[in-house]
Order: structure tokens, then C-alpha cells, then sequence
């Protein structure tokens, strides 16, 4: 069994509304929720999200889904948090963002079997098809290694990855890291890195991260609105500072953090 969590914050500004509906949508046709579960944290949303979660909360098509509802917006990382003090042991969590649509059945099966296979591998993501990663890409920080994966006859073959972070917009966290790295660690006030210093620490740790190209995934939001703009200016001002920590975890091979710290 997988924990899918999912923090949002959609309100009338940034008009996100219709992409949480479609990353729903696109749920209910691809988990199997005999199996798997969802838990959304809100982050104070606008009543039209509101009133899609009250929906799903009680819809037959979303079977085991609850809603942590909060009073603010405390950020992307520390509300994936909320939701992983959750997990259950052993379990499989899975960091997905409200703005993609995954068009394959199965997917999440896939990326457990990846971590069945590979005891190594730490961290497995679907790759969006806007990412850099590729093998000849020429800055090692976005070159990445196409490997086959050991299997057993009869097994299917499951090609990988490996790259150095696991960016995007769905990630699988293998249980046995996160007993070691803890939680996501929220640089900045609501956004920054969390994904690619989560990376970092699973590599310090001994594992390592890939992506599932295999799946088809798509990134939803068209970006051009104010709301991406900012995004993107308030990352670029943490860039320096992420360098800095990412330095600091490499030299110290400090890697937990608990689920309020920053």
C-alpha cells in the first residue's frame, strides 16, 4: 500500500482550481484504491476547491481519501508533512503536486516495484516531459544514466533513470529512507528545493533517485500567470541559499529533519 499526499493551495488569484479537479479526475481512472490512499492537505483554500474536496470526500470514487484542512498556507513541504506523520510503517509514500494529469493505470505498482528490484534506489519519480534530464545533456546536474533493471524469468523487463535529483511533480519515497532522512525540509516560507534537497540527503544517505519513464505524465499548468511568475522569481532568490545548504548536507552528512524544521 502507497500514501498519496497532496498539498494545495488554490485560491481566486491563482486560478488552480480547475487543475486540482483534473489531477483528481485523473486518479480516480489510475489507482487502485482497494490498496492505496490519499490524504490532501489544504492549505486554506478558496471555497471552490472547498467544495471539490467536500465532493471527493464523500464520493465512491476516491475510496479511501481524507482531508486535512488548515487554517493557513504553511507552504508546499511542511504540508506533504502534515500528511506523512500519517504513514504507516513500511508504507510507501508518494509526494504528487495538484497540476498533473497521470494517464496509465498501475503507475504506482510500477514504482513499487522498482524499489523491490533495486533496494538502492531511494526515490522514484515520473518524469514530466518538460524536465532536462537525458544522457547527453552537457551540466551533470542534469545528466542521467538509462539502466535496465535486474529481474527474475519470467519478470518483465523495467527500464530506469538514474539521475542525480528527482525533480517534477510526483515522487515515490521508498519507506526505509524516510526512516533515515525523516521529513521534507521547506527552505524558505512556502516553497524552495524540497524536492531536489530531498534528493541530496537520500544520496548522502546511500540511495539513490530515478525516474519511471515509462509512465506518461503530463504538467497541466501552462504557466504565464502571475502566480507562476512569482514561483519562479521566489525561487531564484533561494538559489543561493539552497546551494549553500546542499553544500552544508554534502560536507556534514546531516540529513534528517523533522517535519517543522527549516
Amino acid at each position: 500500500m502507497s500514501l498519496i499526499s497532496i498539498a494545495i493551495w488554490d485560491t481566486e488569484e491563482n486560478n488552480r482550481s480547475h487543475l486540482t479537479k483534473e489531477t483528481l479526475r485523473s486518479l480516480e481512472d489510475t489507482v487502485d484504491w482497494k490498496k492505496n490512499r490519499l490524504i490532501i492537505y489544504d492549505n486554506n483554500s478558496c471555497p471552490q476547491t472547498k467544495q471539490l474536496l467536500d465532493y471527493y470526500t464523500h464520493s465512491l470514487s476516491l475510496l479511501n481519501l481524507e482531508v486535512i484542512y488548515g487554517s493557513k498556507n504553511i507552504g508546499t513541504a511542511r504540508g506533504i508533512n502534515q500528511v506523512w506523520l500519517k504513514r504507516c510503517p513500511g508504507e510507501t509514500c508518494i509526494k504528487m503536486d495538484n497540476d498533473i494529469v497521470i494517464h496509465q493505470k498501475g503507475w504506482i505498482e510500477q514504482m513499487e516495484e522498482v524499489f523491490r528490484r533495486d533496494s538502492q534506489i531511494g526515490i522514484c519519480g515520473l518524469k514530466r516531459k518538460d524536465l532536462m534530464e537525458r544522457p547527453d545533456y552537457p551540466d551533470p546536474w542534469f545528466k542521467s544514466t538509462i539502466r535496465m533493471l535486474p529481474h527474475s524469468p519470467g519478470e518483465t523487463w523495467m527500464i530506469i533513470e538514474e539521475v542525480f535529483h528527482v525533480m517534477g511533480s510526483c515522487q515515490a519515497y521508498r519507506s526505509e529512507l524516510l526512516d533515515k532522512i525523516g521529513y521534507l525540509y521547506q527552505m524558505g516560507g512556502l516553497y524552495g528545493f524540497d524536492d531536489s534537497l530531498a534528493a541530496v540527503r537520500a544520496s548522502v544517505a546511500g540511495f539513490k533517485s530515478v525516474f519511471l519513464p515509462s509512465i506518461n505524465i503530463d504538467h497541466i499548468d501552462s504557466g504565464g500567470t502571475v502566480y507562476t511568475d512569482w514561483k519562479h522569481e521566489y525561487a531564484g532568490e533561494y538559489m543561493s541559499r539552497y546551494s549553500k545548504l546542499r553544500e552544508e548536507i554534502e560536507t556534514t552528512g546531516k540529513v534528517f529533519y523533522g517535519p517543522e524544521d527549516e
